[in-house]
C-alpha cells in the first residue's frame, strides 16, 4: 500500500465513524424517546386509570350448583360454568409445580414482569424458532380479570401496569391461587379442581403426576391440547412439561419415567357422573331455586342428598331391567325412523350423523342406521362412525321386522334407525326404547331419608318424575291400609270373612255393582289374614263396607295420603283413588317402624362456596311419640300380615331373597292399567310402579307381581346384601285368640269373629276356628304368571 493510498484511507474513514455515531445516538435517542412515550402512557394514562382490584382482593368465582350423594359422589351440577374453588393450601404440590414447569417457572422470583424470561423469549424467537410466550402467571390473573387478548402494545402496556400493581396487592400465593381456579381448561371447565372431575372423575387431590401434566398443558390453548378431542396433541404437550417438571427438579428419574409410561384414560363427553341420579339432582335445583333464584348457578353451593350411591346405581339398574323385560314380552314395535340413503359415501354419513344425532342414545341403549338387512344379518352403522354386524339371536327379538311380508311401520330396511346393546359377551341383539314408564323409590323408614330416586327411564327422554308427579290409582296395594282401619274397629287377623260373590245396589237407576275377585274364584270363609295374602277383593270390600269408607279415608290420613284423592266409596278398597310413588314409600314405612309417620326428605346440607354450613336437615326420627299416627300393635299385626303376602301370597317370588323380614303389597288395577309392589326389609322401605303415561292396560298376563314386584327384588337383593334380618318386638297389649294376634281389649269374644257369614248361601267355615292360612286353594293366575316368567 502506497503512502497516497494509506491517507487516503485514513481520511475517508473518519467520516463513516462520525456517521455511524451519528446514527447510533439517533437511534439511542428514538428509543429513549420511545421509552419515554411508553413510561408517560404507561404512568400518566394508564396508570391513573387502572381497575380497582376489588375483583381479586374480594374474590367470587361464578361456582356452580354441584349435588352429591350421602357418601360424597357427585350426581349434578347446574351453572354456565363448571368451576370448583379450591384454596391454595389444598392444591396438591405436584400441579402446582406442572403449571409453573409450563407457565412461569420464575413466579416466585419475578416481581410480575419476567425480564429473564422476556428476553429468553425475545432470543428465541429472533432465532427462528417457534413463537415463544413471555406472559407470567401475574399477567395472565390480570388479563383474565381485567383485560382482552388483542395482542396490542397498549393491553402489554396495560398488563405490566396491572401485573405491578396486582404483585403489590396480593402475596404470590394469593395470586396463584386465582389463576389454578379461574383459569379456562376446556369442556367448560374453569380451574383445575373443576377439570380433574370433568376430564378424570376425580377430585384433584387423587390425580397422578402424569395426569397433573395433562391439565397443566391446557391453559395454553384449551381447544388444542383438550385431551378428549386431540389425544394425540395432548399427549405430546403432556410428555414436554414432564421433560420440564425433571429439567426443574419437581419430580425424580423414577418418578418421571413412571409418569411418561402411564397410560392416562380420559373420561369422554356424556358421561359426566359416575350414577345415574337426574331425577333427583333436578328435584334439588327446583328446591334451591325456590329460594335462591338465579343466585344457585353461580354461588358455588354444594349439597349433600340423602341418596346412597350404591342404592341408586342398584335402583337405576333395577328398573331399566324390568323394563326391558316387560318390553322384551310384548313385542317389537319397528324402527324409530326411516331416512333414505344417499349412494354417495360421504353424504350417506352426513345423513346418518343428522338422524342420529336426533336419536340420542340412552346409555346402553345405542341408536345406528341399518345399512344392510336381511332375515339372518342386520349391518348397522352408529354415531362414531363405527360398522357393526348383528345376526342369530342378536336378530331374535326383532325377526317379525325382517319378515318381508311385515307391515311398512315394523319393516327393517336399510336406512332404518334402530336401537342395539351389547351383552356382557360383546355380543350385540337389537332392542328398542321403550313406551312404558316406570318409577322406584326407597326411603329409610327410620327418617324418611331417599335412599334412592328413579323418576323414569331416561331423564333424557322423559323429564317427568313419576316419583314424586305421578298421581296413579294404586290397586291392590292399598289393602293394607283398609285392614289396618278394620284393626281398630275390633277386627282382626283371625277374623273370618265371606269370600263370596256380592251384588251391592248403586243409585237409583243403576245396575247393581257386582265386584269379582281377579282370578273369579271364591272361597267361601277365609281369615282376613288370608284375604290379604291371596289379594281378595270383594273380602276387602266387605270389610270396607262394615267399617264405612269414610272412616277408612281419615284412617288412611295418618299415612300421609291426601285424603281428598280417594273416593268416599266402596271403590276405595280396589284402590281407585290416586297416590304417588313417593306417597306409598312414605305410607309403607309408617308399618315398617312401628308405626311413625316419617316425611320424605332428600336434601342433607346445603353449604357456600366456602364450606360454610347454610342449612342442614333436622329430621324427627322414629321413637318420638309427637309422629306416632298408628297404635303400635296394630303396626306390628300389619307387619305379620305383609310377611305372609312375601311368604306364601301374590309375592311369594319375594322369598326366593332368602329372607324372613320381606313385606309387602302388589297392587293391580283394573285392566292391569298399573302395576304396583310396596314393601320393606331390613333397613329400607322401597315402592316399585309400572304403567303407561296415557294409561292403557299393560297386557291381560301382567300383573303388579310381574311388573314391579321383579325390580323390587332386584333392587333388594342389592340393598340388603350382608345386612342382619329385621326381628319384629311383640308390643305390650296383645294377646293370642283363636290361634292368631288380636288387641287385648278384643280378645275372648269381645271383637269381630266373622263378617258376611250370616249371608244367604254362605258356606259354612272350611276349616275349624283357630286354624288359618293351612288350606289349600287354587293358585290365583299372578302366582301362575309368575311360575311361567321365573320358574319359581
Amino acid at each position: 500500500m502506497t503512502p497516497a493510498s494509506f491517507t487516503l484511507t485514513r481520511s475517508t474513514s473518519r467520516p463513516l465513524k462520525r456517521h455511524l455515531l451519528i446514527a447510533f445516538l439517533c437511534l439511542c435517542g428514538v428509543g429513549a424517546f420511545g421509552v419515554s412515550l411508553l413510561l408517560g402512557y404507561a404512568f400518566l394514562i394508564v396508570g391513573p386509570n387502572m381497575p380497582s382490584l376489588d375483583t381479586l382482593v374480594d374474590y367470587k368465582p361464578k361456582i356452580p350448583l354441584r349435588i352429591f350423594t350421602a357418601d360424597k359422589v357427585l350426581i349434578g351440577e347446574f351453572g354456565e360454568e363448571h368451576r370448583n374453588f379450591l384454596p391454595i393450601k389444598q392444591i396438591p404440590a405436584q400441579m402446582k409445580n406442572a403449571v409453573l414447569a409450563i407457565e412461569d417457572s420464575r413466579f416466585y422470583e419475578h416481581g410480575g414482569v419476567d425480564f429473564i424470561g422476556l428476553m429468553r423469549a425475545i432470543v428465541k424467537d429472533l432465532g427462528g424458532g417457534s413463537a415463544q410466550g413471555a406472559s407470567t402467571i401475574t399477567m395472565q390473573v390480570a388479563r383474565n380479570f381485567f383485560l382482552t387478548r388483542d395482542k396490542t402494545v397498549a393491553r402489554k402496556v396495560n398488563e405490566i401496569m396491572l401485573s405491578y400493581k396486582i404483585e403489590r396487592t396480593l402475596s404470590k400465593d394469593q395470586i396463584f391461587e386465582l389463576y389454578l381456579n379461574q383459569i379456562y381448561l376446556g369442556q367448560r371447565a374453569y380451574g383445575f379442581g373443576s377439570a380433574a372431575q370433568t376430564y378424570f372423575g376425580k377430585p384433584l387431590a387423587q390425580l397422578s403426576i402424569a395426569q397433573f401434566a395433562m391439565l397443566a398443558g391446557l391453559p395454553k390453548a384449551p381447544s388444542a391440547y383438550n385431551p378428549v378431542v386431540n389425544p394425540k396433541r395432548a399427549h405430546i404437550r403432556q410428555q414436554y412439561i414432564l421433560q420440564r417438571m425433571r429439567e426443574l427438579n419437581f419430580i425424580t428419574a423414577e418418578q418421571y419415567q413412571q409418569a411418561v409410561d402411564e397410560d392416562i384414560k380420559v373420561r369422554q363427553t356424556g358421561k359426566s357422573y359416575a350414577i345415574h341420579a337426574e331425577y333427583a339432582a333436578e328435584m334439588v335445583r327446583k328446591i334451591l331455586y325456590e329460594q335462591y333464584k338465579d343466585e344457585i348457578y353461580t354461588s358455588g353451593f354444594d349439597v349433600i342428598t340423602t341418596l346412597r350411591s350404591k342404592d341408586q346405581e342398584a335402583a337405576y339398574l333395577a328398573l331399566r331391567r324390568g323394563v326391558m323385560d316387560y318390553e322384551r314380552r310384548h313385542g317389537y314395535r319397528g324402527p324409530e325412523a326411516v331416512i333414505t340413503l344417499p349412494a354417495d359415501a360421504e353424504d350417506r354419513q352426513d345423513a346418518i350423523d343428522d338422524v342420529l344425532e336426533k336419536h340420542p342414545d340412552s346409555d346402553e341403549l345405542l341408536a345406528a342406521v341399518v345399512t344392510d338387512a336381511s332375515p339372518k344379518l342386520v349391518r348397522a352403522t352408529l354415531l362414531s362412525g363405527d360398522s357393526i354386524e348383528l345376526s342369530g339371536d342378536g336378530l331374535r327379538f326383532a325377526a317379525a321386522g325382517l319378515n318381508v311380508k311385515s307391515t311398512a311401520s315394523l319393516r327393517i330396511v336399510p336406512g332404518a334407525v334402530i336401537r342395539i346393546t351389547r351383552d356382557a359377551k360383546e355380543r350385540w341383539s337389537i332392542v328398542q326404547l321403550p313406551n312404558v314408564a316406570a318409577a322406584f323409590v326407597a326411603l329409610d323408614p327410620q327418617s324418611g331419608a331417599y335412599r334412592a330416586l328413579v323418576g323414569g327411564f331416561d331423564f333424557n327422554l322423559s323429564k317427568f318424575d313419576h316419583v314424586t308427579q305421578a298421581w296413579r290409582q294404586p290397586g291392590s296395594s292399598i289393602k293394607p291400609f283398609i285392614y289396618s282401619a278394620a284393626l281398630e274397629k275390633g277386627y282382626g287377623p283371625g277374623t273370618l270373612i265371606n269370600d263370596a260373590p256380592l251384588s251391592i245396589p248403586a243409585e237409583a237407576g243403576a245396575p247393581l255393582w257386582e265386584p269379582k275377585n281377579d282370578d273369579n274364584v271364591y272361597d267361601g270363609p277365609v281369615t282376613m289374614r288370608l284375604a290379604l295374602a291371596k289379594s281378595k277383593n270383594v273380602v276387602s270390600i266387605r270389610v270396607l263396607r262394615a267399617i264405612t269408607a269414610q272412616a277408612a279415608r281419615d284412617h288412611m290420613g295418618r299415612f300421609g295420603f291426601d285424603v281428598n284423592k280417594q273416593p268416599n266409596n266402596l271403590t276405595l278398597a280396589l284402590g281407585t283413588g290416586l297416590v304417588t310413588p313417593g306417597q306409598m314409600a312414605g305410607a309403607y314405612a309408617v308399618f315398617a317402624n312401628g308405626g311413625y309417620q316419617v316425611t320424605p326428605y332428600l336434601i342433607q346440607s346445603v353449604t357456600d362456596a366456602r364450606g360454610k354450613l347454610v342449612s342442614q336437615a333436622k329430621p324427627v326420627l322414629v321413637g318420638e311419640e309427637s309422629v306416632r299416627v298408628l297404635d303400635s300393635r296394630n303396626a306390628f299385626i300389619m307387619d305379620s300380615m305383609l310377611r305372609d303376602v312375601a311368604r306364601y301370597g301374590t309375592a311369594a317370588a319375594a322369598s326366593r331373597l332368602g329372607r324372613t323380614d320381606l313385606a309387602g303389597k302388589t297392587g293391580t288395577t283394573n285392566d292391569s292399567i298399573d302395576g304396583w309392589f310396596a314393601g320393606y326389609g331390613g333397613d329400607v322401605v322401597a315402592v316399585s310402579w309400572m304403567g303407561y303415561d296415557d294409561p292403557k292396560s299393560l297386557g291381560n298376563r301382567e300383573f303388579g307381581s310381574t311388573l314391579a314386584l321383579p325390580v323390587w327384588m332386584n333392587f333388594m337383593q342389592s340393598a340388603l346384601r350382608g345386612k342382619p334380618m329385621a326381628q319384629a318386638s311383640v308390643p305390650a297389649g296383645l294377646n293370642r285368640d283363636y290361634g292368631d294376634w288380636a288387641y287385648n281389649e278384643y280378645a275372648q269374644g269381645g271383637g269381630v269373629r266373622s263378617l258376611g257369614l250370616d249371608e244367604p248361601g254362605a258356606m259354612p267355615p272350611p276349616f275349624e276356628t283357630g286354624i288359618f292360612g293351612e288350606r289349600v286353594i287354587p293358585p290365583d293366575p299372578s302366582a301362575t304368571r309368575m311360575k311361567e316368567l321365573y320358574g319359581f
